[in-house]
């Protein structure tokens, strides 16, 4: 939790997207039909199209693949952990 990550995508069909936020919050569940599956919860802009896209540290390191946002909320995205 804090640490920084870019999330890479084609959002609404623009090739070559990144965008940056922190992580605020591990093993969110009850966010996709699994409500199971632990998510990785961020603050960068998910929009569609980003979504299947990387998501990476600083160090560079692939830590998740992007795969939702909140709708009724603004700037809550989720990710599932590459682990």
């Amino acid at each position: 939790v804090g640490d920084d990550v870019f999330a890479v995508g084609c959002p609404f069909g623009l090739e070559h997207t990144v965008s940056s936020g922190i992580v605020s919050a591990l093993n969110r569940t009850d966010v996709l039909a699994n409500r199971e599956l632990a998510l990785i919860q961020l603050d960068a802009s998910i929009n569609l199209g980003n979504s299947g896209g990387p998501l990476f540290n600083r160090r560079g390191e692939l830590v998740g693949i992007t795969t939702a946002r909140l709708a009724r909320g603004e700037g809550i995205a989720f990710a599932i952990p590459i682990d």
